[in-house]
């Protein structure tokens, strides 16, 4: 056999007797030939009809947010609605196929999205659910603050219009507010912070 024809036998050698591989071996090495590993045979590749078809229904695939629940009680009750019509659905970020499964905290609101072919459905589904735990009320940080006339003390003020400050040779260094008392008609200008004079 030929150099090339032992290296090709090598390749592929698991169907020759344990004798004829001992044999093959001792040739090679007397020859003193290198045997690459054989080539693997190459994977078909897709059809492109295949591929037209996925993206065709990629936008029918994509997730879109069906509500939030803010409870666990919330998302079974979603879940069980979902089931019912047998409507494939993930909650949180990791995307859970089961209440079970979720690791997000619901009291930081949970979306539950479902595949956009799916939405219409869904929407029925859950047309009558009603959530048991609302939205945490979002903090407001501002507080009212009541402006009263330095004069008679009413909190009866109105707001009148911002004035520039005409110090420093005529340039506007800052704003000032001007305030009017609807109790007792008393004029006064501040820089929005209430005097307690």
């Amino acid at each position: 056999m030929s150099d090339d024809e032992l290296i090709e036998l090598a390749q592929d050698s698991s169907e020759l007797t344990e004798l004829a591989q001992g044999a093959l071996k001792q040739e090679i090495f007397a020859r003193k030939l290198k045997v690459p590993p054989a080539e693997e045979p190459s994977k078909p590749q897709p059809d492109s009809q295949v591929d037209e078809l996925e993206d065709e229904y990629a936008e029918d695939r994509s997730l879109v947010e069906l509500c939030t629940v803010w409870s666990r009680n919330d998302a079974l009750k979603v879940e069980e609605l979902l089931n019912a019509v047998d409507i494939p659905f993930f909650m949180g970020p990791e995307r859970a196929t089961t209440v079970d499964k979720v690791t997000s905290r619901f009291s930081d609101g949970v979306p539950v999205k479902v595949m956009q072919i799916g939405f219409p459905w869904a929407i029925a589904a859950i047309k009558n659910y009603v959530p048991a735990d609302a939205p945490p009320e979002p903090k407001d940080d501002t507080e009212d603050v009541d402006i009263h006339c330095p004069k008679c003390h009413s909190t009866d003020v109105v707001f009148e219009h911002l004035s520039d400050d005409p110090e420093n040779g005529g340039r506007v260094t800052s704003q000032k507010f001007d305030w009017t008392c609807a109790s007792c008609g008393y004029s006064w200008e501040d820089d929005g912070v209430e005097s307690n004079g």
